[in-house]
């Protein structure tokens, strides 16, 4: 992980303990309410996913190459949709895509061989404590699509990736800023395994991608 997306996550979460704190001294406040029962509460973020892999890329039959697979970091813009089924109970997904370089990274360096999209479409079933003030802290769990797309391959490398369905984890806060307007702050942790197949199955990597999905945006309730 990229010391700019530890940076990132380390102060998104600060902010979130620093509201947590602050919220019995804005709890009487009236310009904000918390989204209720009905409500559908739309977040504009900037989303930096950054996957973990590091997994090693095999020969057909089986042999380590002595080589491990590396996938980029990516920074975008990400719409998310939380649909409030109870005050304290919401339905969130989120919708996005990002580019992705992946190299193979041996002991002379890293070389590119593929980049592409990916649609990472994430459904969450959110749990949220806190029903008053200014502060909406939340946790989640749900399910995720990895969807990859117009892929290019690199260095005459040809690989080709499964498309496929993991899981997610995600904590975050809405903080009330004025009216139906409040600030979001979200990490998620997504869970995600997909095999590639390089050079028509010369070689072959199971690949555990499992990113950080940190994000921080503008949210309006509707």
């Amino acid at each position: 992980m990229s010391n700019p997306l530890r940076l990132l996550r380390t102060t998104i979460l600060s902010m979130i303990a620093t509201a947590a704190v602050a919220a019995p001294a804005v709890a009487q406040s009236t310009d904000w309410t918390p989204p209720r029962a009905g409500d559908l509460l739309v977040n504009g973020r900037v989303t930096v996913v950054s996957p973990t892999t590091e997994d090693r890329v095999l020969t057909a039959a089986g042999a380590d190459t002595g080589l491990r697979v590396d996938v980029s970091d990516d920074t975008m813009p990400t719409l998310g949709f939380t649909y409030f089924i109870r005050d304290n109970l919401a339905v969130e997904a989120i919708l996005g895509a990002t580019q992705h370089e992946i190299r193979a990274v041996g002991p002379t360096g890293a070389t590119a061989v593929h980049e592409t999209w990916v649609l990472p479409p994430v459904i969450t079933l959110q749990y949220r404590p806190v029903t008053e003030g200014r502060v909406s802290p939340y946790v989640g769990a749900g399910i995720n699509g990895m969807i990859f797309f117009d892929g290019e391959d690199r260095n005459g490398f040809d690989v080709e990736l499964d498309n496929g369905f993991g899981y997610a984890l995600q904590a975050g806060a809405d903080i009330g800023i004025r009216g139906p307007w409040s600030l979001n702050v979200d990490v998620k942790k997504v869970f995600f395994n997909t095999d590639a197949d390089i050079n028509n199955g010369a070689l072959r990597s199971d690949v555990d991608l499992n990113p950080w999905v940190v994000s921080i945006g503008l949210g309006r309730t509707f």
